[in-house]
């Protein structure tokens, strides 16, 4: 089966960092801690317009029955 990149259903915000590491194979509090530097790093307001462009972009989990 391919992997697919969608939101993570443990999540804080919206599952976009967590949906980002179980898609790479990190741990999803090293990925956060990453999004927060960069983001801070690159001017807040870029930070959070791509995790809002992620948010609509990436597709909710598929619920399992």
């Amino acid at each position: 089966m391919k992997k697919r990149l969608v939101r993570s259903r443990q999540k804080i915000i919206a599952g976009v960092c967590g949906g980002i590491a179980e898609y790479l194979g990190w741990d999803v509090v090293w990925t956060r801690i990453l999004f927060v530097v960069l983001s801070i790093a690159t001017a807040i307001l870029t930070g959070i317009f791509v995790y809002i462009i992620l948010w609509v972009a990436m597709p909710e989990p598929e619920v399992q029955a």
